[in-house]
């Protein structure tokens, strides 16, 4: 993960490809006080806590095999990064949804080898949580800086 040093308007240093900055600032228009973000900042808090949950029962559904336990997981998190305009992440998420079930990585063929499944699936959840990883020290500095 290489940093771009790109700086938006709302001061956030993300690569473009990892935040989509029209999503992120729709959020932030919904903040009462822009001094404050409590609302926003509430809104992104709370996705990095469910997100760490989401990792964490995706990794024990790989430990258990279940394919369809971590489609359904990749699936919720591909949702809520999608919300926040987290766009490296809910590719990830969408990848990891069509492995699980039992899809090539794009989801439009069919994978029979399980285990070759389980490898890919590990491989994408490590980078979708480094990805979560970039967003979520961007966007708490962000938040921090707003105090």
């Amino acid at each position: 993960m290489a940093a771009s040093g790109k700086t938006d308007a709302t001061g956030l240093d993300l690569p473009a490809d990892d935040l989509d900055i029209t999503t992120f600032e729709q959020i932030l228009e919904m903040d009462d006080d822009e001094e404050e973000r409590d609302f926003s900042k509430s809104i992104v808090y709370d996705f990095f806590t469910q997100a760490d949950g989401t990792f964490q029962k995706m990794k024990s559904n790989l430990e258990k095999k279940d394919l369809g336990q971590l489609s359904s997981l990749g699936h919720f998190l591909k949702g809520s990064s999608a919300t926040l305009g987290l766009s490296k992440v809910k590719d990830s998420c969408e990848k990891i949804q069509h492995l699980g079930a039992k899809k090539d990585e794009t989801g439009t063929h069919d994978e029979t080898d399980e285990d070759l499944i389980l490898k890919k699936l590990d491989t994408v959840i490590k980078q979708a949580e480094s990805e979560f990883k970039v967003c979520e020290k961007a966007l708490r500095k962000f938040y921090e800086q707003q105090s």
